[in-house]
């Protein structure tokens, strides 16, 4: 008598995908990869736009601040409305924005003569729509992943986007050296026009309605009570608050001048930022492989190799130490920025992603647009070198104060919870199951600077 499963064909045994390999997290870290591309290669391409159409390096840092300065005024309504509306149409939205100013900044630049105002009014277009992005694509990003994959899905997303902006920093400071900025510029306009093209293919259905009952008002309160009783998260953003400002301003003001001045052009500036990117990767594989307890501590101590760049464009470095220190900062913020991410991931509200995001950004980008636009006048005041070690010497300080803080040392990284047991139903009995592989165990894993800071 022939067995009753004779014949029958073998059920194949199907691995289920980890929640960091879905469709949303692929199209997300795509557009990130996208952006990315265009977008280093555009911050390069702005400073020296300015910088070809006679400008000082006081209107570089004009051009910066009024860039950043929409962060500052929008970021935290830009937080509220993606808690209240689809995240992924706020981002497409912001995404098309910054699609037309750059289109815009490029047509200007490549027909010649472009005037300052005019620069700083389409930067300052872009910058609006990063304050609407930045809260929805972080709060979109830490909804996609599951606690048990966080450490891993942030590893693995930063490491994507770090890798793009390594060929986006080099491959603009070439074009730009062999094109001029412009070009880089629709380069990132087409960029910005893919990326949200992918954004609109992510899949909102399983996600419900998060619209809280009262105004923006009481959503920004609401947020806002989520930090400041929480000592590490206002902490570290003070604190972020002068570094990024710090940072930023030699980064987008002095960095250019350096090299136009010593290190003979766009050109190296530009491998200088790639090795930025290249120490991403290092410190993102790092952290692919090492999950360090103390989640806060680990990841403050890595701020202080922040100040290295400001030192090295100060002596001034030749350009294989610029880009060495360039490369030991990058692999420490991210060992920094996986940390913070998974921080968050592990201690705020889900509905309040966006929020204590936005109140994060705001907090970190605030100082910016006054160190920016005070870059230039704080040269000819106490003349750049002396401007750069004082960069290097606030990013010291201030890293060294917040360790004062207790939550900053002593938070932990918790394990994920445990799940619940599936219970077999009638339905389920009735019907053999097809056999699944047990999910890949999590490894550890967490947000960067402008323009990296998440």
């Amino acid at each position: 008598m022939s067995s009753p499963t004779a014949g029958l064909r073998p059920t194949p045994v199907r691995r289920r995908r980890p929640a960091w390999a879905g469709r949303n997290y692929t199209l997300l870290t795509g557009a990130a990869v996208v952006t990315n591309l265009g977008s280093h290669g555009a911050l390069i391409a702005a400073a020296f736009a300015v910088l070809e159409s006679g400008g000082s390096g006081g209107d570089v840092g004009l051009v910066a601040a009024a860039r950043t300065l929409p962060l500052v005024l929008f970021l935290l309504i830009g937080g509220a409305v993606a808690d209240r509306l689809p995240r992924h149409r706020v981002m497409v939205a912001a995404n098309a924005l910054n699609c037309v100013s750059q289109a815009a900044f490029a047509l200007l630049v490549l027909a010649g003569d472009p005037q300052l105002w005019q620069m700083m009014l389409l930067t300052a277009l872009c910058g609006t729509g990063t304050a609407f992005f930045n809260p929805a694509a972080e709060g979109m990003l830490l909804s996609t992943v599951s606690g048990e994959h966080a450490n891993r899905a942030f590893a693995l997303f930063r490491m994507a986007m770090n890798g793009a902006g390594i060929g986006g920093a080099a491959l603009g400071g070439a074009m730009i050296a062999a094109m001029g900025p412009g070009w880089v510029l629709a380069v990132d306009a087409v960029a910005f026009a893919v990326a949200g093209v992918l954004r609109a293919f992510l899949d909102v259905s399983h996600v419900s309605d998060r619209a809280p009952g009262g105004g923006l008002l009481a959503d920004l309160r609401e947020g806002w009570v989520e930090v400041r009783t929480r000592p590490w998260l206002w902490g570290i953003v003070l604190q972020f608050s002068v570094v990024v400002a710090v940072v930023g301003a030699a980064e987008a003001v002095y960095g250019p001048l350096v090299a136009r001045d010593r290190l003979g052009g766009p050109a190296p500036w530009g491998l200088a930022l790639g090795l930025f990117g290249v120490g991403t990767i290092a410190g993102a594989v790092l952290m692919m492989v090492w999950k360090p307890r103390r989640l806060l501590l680990v990841g403050t101590l890595c701020v202080f190799p922040l100040a290295l760049p400001s030192a090295g464009l100060a002596v001034p470095l030749p350009v294989w130490g610029l880009c060495s220190v360039m490369f030991v900062s990058g692999a420490a913020i991210e060992v920094f920025g996986v940390n913070w991410m998974t921080t968050m991931h592990q201690e705020i509200p889900e509905d309040k992603f966006s929020r204590v995001s936005a109140y994060d950004w705001f907090g970190s980008v605030s100082m910016l647009p006054l160190a920016t636009a005070l870059a230039g006048p704080a040269e000819s005041a106490f003349g750049r070198t002396q401007a750069l070690w004082g960069c290097a010497a606030l990013v010291v300080l201030t890293t060294a104060l917040v360790l004062v803080v207790p939550d900053v040392r002593r938070m932990t990284r918790r394990p994920p919870a445990p799940k619940a047991p599936v219970l077999p139903t009638a339905s389920r009995a009735t019907v053999p199951a097809e056999p699944t592989l047990p999910e890949e165990p999590a490894v550890t894993a967490a947000p960067a600077l402008p323009p990296t800071r998440g």
